[in-house]
């Protein structure tokens, strides 16, 4: 995963992309909460609980992560540090950390007040943190993982724009034609977008070096960014057939990108144990399932039911499970390069698996399955979203709690000197 132009200098500290990672799994528990206090949600995609719920995930919980992991990974893959690592992470955490609830709280509430709290801490931080990116990204050397990243950066700036503009007509600065382009356009740069292309560039280096499986084929990554280049500004284009071909060209990558990796997966070196392809598996599995059902609804109108299912898919099924099994090899990876950077190799110091063991990590994947078996029922039966719901804010807080046990054994292993 050590790039070529990496050096011990360039990797930020430990505690930048940490205090994302440690701050993620309190939004997806207030998130399990809120789903079974306000069951609501399970009846209307466009209820405020469903959209103050949606944003808590988006950007609390995923958000978060990705921030953190872009922050490490710049100079562990691009071989760049980011400009002002300590001083930009501070900036958008603290940002993201107080601006996530009060948008989602005035989205529930209807509160003016909250949302331009809200939308302009979270445009703060996040354009602070997209000129840091930038400025990195423009130095990094050409590479499939690069551009996707740059294209992931450039997707998070059109869904922050987009966004703010939703946020501006809600407080009534102002009334655009059509709020359900703006909001059709803001869920597709955002997901399939921001999420879908930073997860898609990140496998292609995480997933062959940390779960040992054969590298993605050249040509394919070679294409599938530039194909979501292409795709995801003509899939705005609607109604036109332009507009549909984007769309159809932006599901496609997706579903070549999921089918793929499932197949490397079952080509692994070591056929050991390991709970991240689990996670993984059924992300890929969740990911297919709703963008099959996102290219139905193109095709007709889809009931709100299985809406709402399309959305869970997505968010829950697939970017939530496959941001989990990333954090259960990044954090231990930063751990223990961190440690070795500190301190150089020694006898007795902790090994990645003793950062976050496999029991640990299986007991919270069942109780994510569980979760997520629960939240896809709900809409077809809202009593389950309750039992969903607190089953979502178990399975983040003992997520959390692996985490937090990682962060405890680092610091243990680096004051014992070991």
């Amino acid at each position: 995963m050590i790039g070529p132009g990496l050096s011990l200098e360039q990797a930020p500290p430990f505690s930048v992309p940490l205090r994302f990672f440690l701050s993620a799994p309190l939004f997806l528990i207030t998130a399990g909460l809120g789903a079974a206090l306000s069951p609501d949600w399970a009846v209307a995609p466009l209820a405020t609980s469903t959209l103050a719920l949606t944003h808590l995930v988006t950007l609390g919980f995923l958000g978060m992560v990705m921030l953190g992991a872009m922050s490490q990974m710049l100079p562990v893959v691009a071989g760049v540090p980011l400009p002002n690592a300590r001083l930009v992470a501070w900036v958008s955490h603290l940002g993201l950390l107080l601006g996530t609830p009060c948008l989602a709280l005035g989205l529930y509430g209807g509160e003016a007040a909250l949302l331009m709290a809200g939308s302009s801490l979270i445009g703060l931080s996040l354009l602070v943190f997209l000129c840091a990116a930038g400025l990195a990204l423009m130095r990094a050397q050409a590479s499939d993982t690069t551009q996707a990243m740059r294209l992931a950066a450039f997707t998070l700036g059109v869904t922050l724009f987009l966004g703010l503009g939703m946020a501006s007509w809600l407080i009534g600065q102002w009334a655009p034609a059509a709020p359900q382009d703006w909001l059709a356009s803001h869920v597709l740069w955002g997901l399939g977008g921001w999420v879908g292309v930073l997860v898609m560039g990140l496998a292609w280096q995480v997933v062959p070096m940390l779960q040992l499986t054969p590298p993605y084929p050249p040509r394919l990554t070679r294409w599938l960014w530039r194909i979501m280049l292409v795709g995801l500004p003509l899939a705005t284009l609607t109604p036109s057939p332009w507009g549909e071909v984007g769309q159809l060209s932006t599901a496609l990558v997706l579903i070549v990108f999921a089918v793929t990796t499932l197949r490397l997966q079952g080509q692994r070196k070591r056929k050991v144990e390991d709970v991240t392809l689990d996670f993984w598996r059924v992300g890929m599995v969740c990911l297919i399932g709703a963008v099959l059902l996102a290219v139905a609804r193109m095709r007709g109108a889809l009931p709100e039911a299985w809406t709402l299912f399309a959305g869970l898919l997505f968010l829950i099924g697939f970017a939530t499970s496959v941001v989990t099994g990333m954090l259960y090899k990044i954090v231990p990876f930063m751990a223990w390069f961190h440690l070795q950077a500190r301190m150089g190799f020694k006898r007795g110091q902790p090994n990645m698996r003793d950062y976050l063991p496999e029991a640990r990590a299986r007991g919270q994947y069942h109780l994510h399955l569980a979760a997520l078996l629960c939240l896809l029922a709900a809409p077809f039966h809202p009593l389950l979203t309750i039992p969903g719901g607190l089953l979502l804010a178990a399975s983040a807080t003992w997520l959390g709690w692996n985490l937090l046990q990682a962060q405890r054994l680092y610091r243990q292993a680096g004051a014992a000197g070991c």
